[in-house]
């Protein structure tokens, strides 16, 4: 998604446009709809045909009460866009598509494979894999920045998930498949449904696979939480094991890749690197604000349980409401000068990681290796500069970007090595 600064959405008909529409989210001015949106009509509906349609919702306090109140919508009918109208065979079953109280027992056991202390061992294999990333910018070469922070999620989820170096690849791949299935970089000639069959039924064989072939699970290692976690009693089946697997697995690859992409193409923009980068002290802050600025889950979708207003909007039970992040991120009542990448926001209660009781689980794992990340770019590179068109993610789910050739400046006194030790000193 393209990450722009309207002023001015006046001249914007809201009813012309679908926001189920992918190729609007790479193509379109998506932030100067919502702009509109927040404006005239913060919910709406959205026809889009064959007797569908959804309300969408743009401003932060209306998004937040969505996301959060379980009494009034569930996730259990299907979370995403892609699902509209077909109820979610995972609902239930699937952490990300299970409503409290059966979300919380599922959801407790498996926080402890990213609670800090159990992160804490793998920070110096993810500060490893950046470098590697990293070497070839270092070398002189152009770089596609955005390809690598793809591949840098998967190291991670790999990582945390015990899943074996070599097969990293293929999971990015595939992953990306499940996440932009509409994209002509994924989309495979039989179509937008091929293509994400294809990449659900090959995930799903692959945690299957390693789930046999390994028995000896650490009692932090995630995938063996799954296998032995308990939900009303009984311990969950394979099928919903591998459901929570690739919940996880795409969990990864939403926010690590796409919230560097966006806060390195923005600080080119605009000449913000060298600010940020010589006040290292501001890492933990700026992080914060590249989720804002980034907003990389564009959505999350509900199923209203019975009948509701917002905004004096009357939302019938059944209907289902699209929660907007990247939207709600931008809100004008909530962040000062919402289209100014800021370092140094003191205000930011942004909701990239969602919002209640669905809160990204991960989120610990997403800001230890973001962080890691830019204390490298920092403290090894100078500055970047564009060196090619940036292209943009073909999704409704995903405001990413997909291609972003860049080329690095090394410090006169740095150099990136994969033979340099990572000790405390580099940390």
């Amino acid at each position: 998604m393209k990450l722009t600064k309207p002023t001015d959405s006046s001249s914007i008909n809201i009813n012309e446009f679908d926001l189920s529409n992918p190729h609007l989210h790479s193509e379109g001015d998506v932030h100067l709809i919502w702009h509109a949106m927040r404006e005239r009509a913060p919910v709406h509906w959205q026809d889009v045909g064959n007797g569908l349609g959804f309300w969408s919702v743009t401003k932060h306090n209306d998004v937040v009460k969505v996301l959060s109140d379980h009494t009034l919508f569930t996730s259990e009918r299907g979370t995403l866009l892609n699902l509209l109208g077909i109820d979610d065979p995972a609902g239930g079953r699937q952490m990300t598509a299970t409503d409290p109280p059966r979300h919380t027992q599922m959801r407790r056991p498996i926080q402890q494979g990213f609670t800090q202390r159990s992160l804490k061992k793998h920070s110096d294999v993810i500060r490893k894999e950046i470098r590697k990333l990293l070497v070839p910018a270092a070398d002189g070469e152009v770089i596609d920045f955005a390809s690598a922070m793809m591949s840098l999620s998967t190291a991670v989820a790999g990582t945390i998930l015990g899943l074996p170096e070599s097969d990293w690849p293929k999971l990015t791949h595939l992953t990306a498949m499940a996440i932009a299935p509409d994209d002509t970089k994924y989309l495979l000639p039989q179509g937008t449904k091929a293509t994400l069959q294809k990449a659900h039924r090959e995930i799903f064989a692959y945690f299957e696979d390693i789930i046999h072939e390994k028995k000896d699970w650490e009692d932090d290692e995630v995938l063996g939480i799954l296998l032995k976690l308990n939900v009303d009693g009984n311990k969950m089946d394979l099928g919903a094991v591998l459901a929570n697997c690739y919940s996880l697995l795409l969990g990864a690859n939403v926010t690590t890749p796409h919230v560097p992409s966006g806060a390195l193409y923005t600080l080119m923009e605009t000449g913000g690197y060298e600010d940020w980068a010589t006040h290292p002290e501001l890492i933990p802050v700026g992080v914060e604000e590249a989720l804002r600025w980034s907003s990389p889950a564009s959505h999350f979708m509900r199923y209203a349980i019975e009948d509701v207003e917002i905004r004096g909007k009357q939302i019938k039970k059944g209907d289902a409401v699209v929660a907007w992040i990247g939207s709600a991120n931008r809100d004008e009542e909530v962040f000062k000068d919402p289209f100014k990448f800021d370092i140094r926001r003191k205000h930011n209660p942004h909701i990239a990681f969602g919002k209640g009781a669905h809160y990204c689980v991960g989120h610990p794992a997403a800001r230890q290796t973001i962080k890691i990340l830019f204390e490298e770019l920092f403290d090894n590179f100078e500055s970047f500069e564009l060196a090619g068109k940036e292209e943009h993610l073909a999704s409704n789910f995903i405001a990413g970007i997909k291609n972003l050739p860049v080329r690095g400046y090394v410090r006169k006194d740095k150099s990136i090595s994969l033979n340099d030790p990572i000790t405390s000193a580099s940390k």
